[in-house]
């Protein structure tokens, strides 16, 4: 059982985990709506993980015994100024969501909640991987520029490089 501290920041973490999936079904729509279906395809599996992550922490509070508040879920901007303000948005965010995981294992390990701890790790090791994968795409738009025929080529990798799911559908669903 969790203390009652951990499982409220918990439950903010899951209205997170939804923001973000929000942010990123907003990005694909977005990219879909100017042609850049690659982007939309990455950014819509953006945000099916990011949905399986709110499961994760959904889940993870039920089998602690705490009460899962689904709490309000900010709207995202619908509109970017192209790809690079779209991927700078996307690594602004995630540098976010880091800094969240971060200040939640920081509770945790003042709580001496070692359960919740050990829950986080995977979460922090995800979050390398995120920052990573959205700076390379970045330099590489950068590198060609934000227009043409480097970014339709862009475009067209970052379709077939899919962001994995297969790291992220680990306990994600409930089993209720």
């Amino acid at each position: 059982m969790i203390t009652p501290t951990i499982a409220d920041a918990l439950n903010q973490q899951v209205a997170r985990e939804f923001y973000s999936a929000y942010f990123y079904l907003s990005m694909s729509a977005h990219s879909d709506s100017i042609g850049l279906k690659g982007f939309a395809s990455w950014f819509m599996a953006k945000y099916q993980e990011e949905l399986q992550h709110a499961m994760k922490f959904y889940k993870y509070l039920l089998d602690q015994g705490a009460t899962v508040k689904l709490l309000p879920i900010e709207q995202p901007p619908s509109t970017y100024e192209g790809a690079l303000a779209m991927y700078e948005a996307t690594l602004a965010h995630e540098q976010q969501v880091t800094g969240n995981l971060n200040d939640l294992i920081d509770l945790a390990m003042s709580k001496r909640d070692h359960a919740t701890q050990i829950f986080l790790h995977w979460f922090i090791t995800e979050q390398i991987e995120e920052e990573a994968t959205v700076t390379e795409i970045i330099s590489k738009i950068k590198l060609v520029g934000n227009h043409g025929d480097g970014l339709f080529m862009i475009d067209n990798m970052v379709g077939q490089k899919l962001p994995s799911a297969s790291t992220s559908t680990m306990a994600t669903t409930p089993t209720n």
